[in-house]
C-alpha cells in the first residue's frame, strides 16, 4: 500500500497544523491536506511576530481550503473584538476560541454571541464531555464550525482517548449537523487511522507527523532492519568504542 492509496481512502479530513509560512503554503498544496490551523504557540516557535501581516500573508495564498486562527486575548470583551476581525480577514477563516479562559471562566457566552453573528468557529482545548455538552447549544447550526477536543493531551494523562472521542462523534451526530468534531494534538501517524476507525470527520496533524506519511504501508522487516543500520551507523559516527 502505498502512501497517497491509503489517504485517498479516507474519510478523515487531515488539517496541518503549522505556523510556518513556507510548509503552510506547501502543504496547502497538497491534495490530502485539506484545511490547516495554527495557534500562538506555534507562531512563537515560528518566530511570528506581526500576527496580522502574517495571517493576511497567508490568506493571500491559501483561499479555497479553511484556515484557523486564534484570538490572543484573554479578557472576553476583547477577545470578542479579535474574534470579529480575525473573522473578517477571509471567507475560508475559522476563529479559533479557547473553551474557557486563563481563570476557568467558560467561554461559552461568547461562543453563543459570536455564532449568533454567524461566525465560522474551532472551539480549541476541549478535552471532556462535559465541556462538549455545554458548547454545542450555544453553535449555529446554520454555520459551520470546529470542535476541536485535544485527544493526544488527553492520552498524554494515562487515558486512552478513543472512548471518549468516539461518543464525541456521536454527540456532534445527534445535535449539529453542520459541527464538525476535531481530533487535535496528535501524537502519532497512527492517530489519524484511530480517527478514522471511529468516524472523527478531521484530524489535525503537525508537520513533523506528516512527515512520516512514506512509511505508510512500510515493510516491518525491512524498517526493522534500517533501525539496526541506523544504530550502527549512529555508533560508528560518533566513535564509540568497548
Amino acid at each position: 500500500m502505498t502512501p497517497m492509496t491509503a489517504l485517498a481512502g479516507l474519510r478523515v479530513k487531515i488539517f496541518a497544523d503549522s505556523a510556518d509560512r513556507a510548509r503552510m503554503l506547501e502543504l496547502s498544496a497538497k491534495p490530502y491536506v485539506r484545511g490547516l490551523t495554527t495557534n500562538p504557540t506555534l507562531l512563537r516557535r515560528a518566530g511570528v511576530t506581526d500576527y496580522r501581516a502574517f495571517a493576511r500573508d497567508i490568506l493571500s495564498a491559501i483561499t479555497a481550503k479553511p484556515v484557523c486562527f486564534e484570538v490572543l486575548a484573554d479578557d472576553f470583551t476583547e477577545m470578542e473584538r479579535q474574534a470579529l476581525e480575525i473573522a473578517s480577514w477571509g471567507e475560508n477563516v475559522y476563529v479559533k476560541i479557547p473553551v474557557t479562559n486563563t481563570r476557568r471562566a467558560s467561554s461559552v457566552p461568547l461562543i453563543k454571541r459570536l455564532a449568533q453573528r454567524a461566525v465560522k468557529l474551532n472551539v480549541t482545548a476541549v478535552m471532556t464531555l462535559e465541556q462538549l455538552s455545554e458548547i454545542l447549544p450555544a453553535l449555529n447550526p446554520a454555520t459551520p464550525s470546529f470542535v476541536s477536543v485535544f485527544a493526544g493531551r488527553i492520552a498524554d494523562t494515562g487515558i486512552d482517548p478513543l472512548p471518549p472521542m468516539a461518543r464525541a462523534v456521536e454527540m456532534l451526530k445527534t445535535t449539529n449537523g453542520n459541527s464538525e468534531l476535531v481530533w487535535a494534538s496528535s501524537r502519532e501517524l497512527l492517530n489519524i487511522f484511530q480517527a478514522e476507525a471511529i468516524g472523527c470527520p478531521v484530524i489535525t496533524v503537525t508537520t513533523d507527523i506528516l512527515a512520516k506519511l512514506a512509511l505508510i504501508g512500510r515493510d516491518l522487516s525491512e524498517y526493522s532492519l534500517d533501525t539496526v543500520r541506523m544504530f550502527h551507523d549512529d555508533a560508528q559516527s560518533a566513535g564509540l568504542s568497548l
